[in-house]
């Protein structure tokens, strides 16, 4: 039976708002190991989870995250944006992707950092996304752990790979083969795919031997994984 991390895609998205506190709660109620969610700035400084860079498409409001305030958030949503302090507190000891989508600034990556340690949770969270942001993470904390988020088959530059220091090598899940996550193996990385939603797909990642999934259907992916024997 195969040892796959399960990773819950911005919660729970199918049954609750992408990236809200019920979304997270929900995903690890069902099994997830980790939850992976988006983090943001507000105007004023405050890490909210939020994957776009308005509020437009899930809260109807056309404005820009990084206009707002922290509070100007807070009323605009009712409350539906957690900050990730409030994320934190709310996923009780699991495990934590972070991604930072677009290009956060270092400033940006350590006011994130800096909020992992004040709310005690560096050693279950994780991060992940392109290289400018990886670096800007790496810079703000050496011990951090990170996965790589890559999107062509080319190989990262072994000084790219030297300055980042990832676990994790993340691929977009149909770049993956067999051969590719050998050699990412071979490279002594873990792999690491995002985001199958069906089970065909699920179950050629499991028999490739990737080593953690992200998925939008995370008890999907747990009931498969609890019932999965790779052929041999």
């Amino acid at each position: 039976m195969q040892n796959v991390t399960a990773v819950a895609h911005r919660g729970d998205p199918y049954r609750l708002r992408e990236n809200t506190l019920g979304s997270l709660r929900s995903a690890i109620r069902r099994g997830a190991d980790a939850v992976e969610t988006d983090v943001r700035l507000t105007r004023d400084g405050v890490p909210v989870l939020l994957h776009d860079d308005t509020l437009k498409r899930l809260w109807e409001h056309d404005r820009p995250l990084g206009s707002l305030s922290a509070a100007e958030v807070h009323g605009l949503t009712d409350g539906g944006v957690p900050t990730l302090a409030e994320a934190l507190t709310a996923t009780n000891g699991s495990r934590i992707m972070l991604d930072l989508p677009g290009e956060p600034s270092e400033k940006a990556a350590r006011r994130v950092v800096d909020v992992v340690r004040e709310s005690g949770a560096a050693d279950r969270v994780y991060y992940c996304a392109g290289a400018p942001a990886m670096l800007a993470v790496r810079a703000a904390d050496p011990a951090a752990e990170i996965a790589l988020t890559w999107t062509t088959l080319a190989p990262p530059r072994p000084a790219l790979l030297d300055a980042v220091r990832p676990r994790w090598l993340n691929y977009r899940f149909p770049l993956v083969d067999r051969d590719l996550a050998t050699r990412i193996h071979a490279d002594g990385y873990l792999v690491s795919v995002w985001t199958p939603d069906t089970r065909r797909s699920m179950r050629r990642l499991l028999d490739m031997g990737v080593d953690s999934i992200t998925t939008n259907r995370v008890d999907a992916l747990c009931a498969l994984r609890g019932n999965y024997t790779r052929e041999r």
